[in-house]
């Protein structure tokens, strides 16, 4: 037996606030009634439908706006996470949409596992774009570095080149200065003179 209720709040894959929906007698008399999410069709709580449904579309551009924000903020992230791979470079495991979700409470985000979109476990190390879907059907996506537990990422900001070994540079204030020929001393062109002789 089927049983006609006024939906008081937004029911997720059954309705939002100020809807009429159909549902199981059960159900309603197990959940809906005592949370008061919903109440029974008549004449009298039909007159409350235009107002449910007025506050309905408030609340709607107010959490549309604040999806919107929260998907701005979530492209400019990118969350990380350590795996154990095998000596093949595979995984053990995987990350999943609740690992997704921890990891977006950890920066600030409540989003829960059931709004991170995967259509199975990742099993592969590297960047992934995620797709979140928030309040209002706002489409969000964020990106996931996963990467191999015990691996150190090198952030190089500055690159020195140094000379190759055997040639390495003599700072310019250890070089003695490059005399000229008239301040040569009496035994370094004796010494030039037997160098020529030689050749």
């Amino acid at each position: 037996m089927k049983q006609q209720l006024l939906l008081l709040e937004d029911v997720e894959d059954l309705g939002k606030a100020g809807d009429l929906v159909t549902v199981k007698s059960g159900f309603a008399r197990n959940f809906l009634l005592p949370k008061k999410m919903g109440m029974v069709a008549d004449k009298n709580t039909l007159k409350r439908q235009e107002k449910l449904q007025e506050e309905r579309k408030k609340k709607a551009l107010i959490d549309r706006k604040e999806s919107e924000e929260i998907a701005e903020k979530l492209k400019n992230i990118t969350l990380r996470t350590e795996v154990k791979i095998d000596p093949e470079g595979k995984m053990y495991g995987s990350v999943s949409a609740g690992d997704i979700s921890a990891l977006l409470k950890e920066e600030g985000f409540e989003i829960e596992k059931k709004q991170v979109k995967l259509a199975k476990a990742i099993k592969e190390t590297g960047m992934h774009s995620i797709s979140i879907l928030l309040k209002e059907e706002v489409e969000a996506n964020v990106s996931l570095k996963i990467k191999p537990e015990g691996v150190i990422e090198a952030e190089v900001d500055e690159v020195v080149v140094k000379p190759a070994s055997g040639s390495e540079e003599v700072p310019s204030e250890d070089l003695e200065p490059t005399k000229s020929e008239s301040e040569w001393t009496h035994k370094e062109k004796q010494e030039v003179n037997e160098a020529s002789k030689k050749a």
